[in-house]
């Protein structure tokens, strides 16, 4: 793969996730047709685009980023303090840091049963769109999308509670390709929220 073409459709799939909210799979695609590339064309792997979109947010975000992240990180405590008995994960950019106020919360839920968090919204009146997102390896998950006030940043975001078998929990903490831990627990936000530069 030519490292300066993959390098240009990170850049411009970068711009596009931080300016538009894209994830990172129709961001690259995207990216490939504004470049006017060949649809063949060779795409650049997810810590590519990350590196990008880190660049991007220090280069033209760096006065407003770190509040927006802030805020999002606090309204997923509160989504897992309140889904505190399926075990939630956080995930996604919120989690590793490179989300704005226009990235959704990506929260995994480990149950005994896949039908109780649904119960669950429906016991505190929260109203969700059923949906099917992209989740662990790369697989289809059931999720329940919520959309939920941010008062800091005077936004509604998309909050996805991705439903999965207790089982799953145990290959859900392997490090990624970066030996990074993908996802984190109550705890785990809790430190981050304390100490964000962890």
């Amino acid at each position: 793969m030519n490292t300066s073409i993959a390098s240009e459709i990170a850049r411009a799939a970068a711009s596009l996730v931080v300016e538009e909210g894209l994830e990172y799979g129709p961001a690259k695609r995207r990216a490939l047709k504004q470049l006017a590339l060949p649809a063949r064309t060779a795409l650049p792997d997810n810590e590519q685009v990350e590196d990008a979109v880190r660049e991007h947010i220090a280069l033209f975000c760096a006065d407003t980023q770190p509040s927006e992240l802030l805020a999002l990180r606090r309204l997923a405590l509160v989504w897992m303090e309140r889904m505190a008995a399926f075990r939630p994960h956080l995930g996604g950019a919120v989690w590793h840091g490179t989300a704005t106020r226009l990235s959704d919360i990506y929260l995994q839920l480990f149950c005994d049963d896949c039908k109780s968090a649904e119960i669950a919204l429906i016991d505190h009146g929260i109203d969700y769109e059923p949906q099917t997102l992209s989740g662990l390896h790369g697989k289809s998950v059931e999720a329940l999308s919520v959309g939920s006030p941010v008062p800091e940043l005077k936004t509604v975001v998309g909050v996805h509670l991705l439903i999965y078998d207790l089982d799953d929990l145990r290959g859900a903490l392997r490090p990624d390709a970066r030996g990074r831990t993908p996802r984190g627990d109550l705890a785990a936000v809790r430190r981050l929220l304390l100490e964000p530069n962890l």
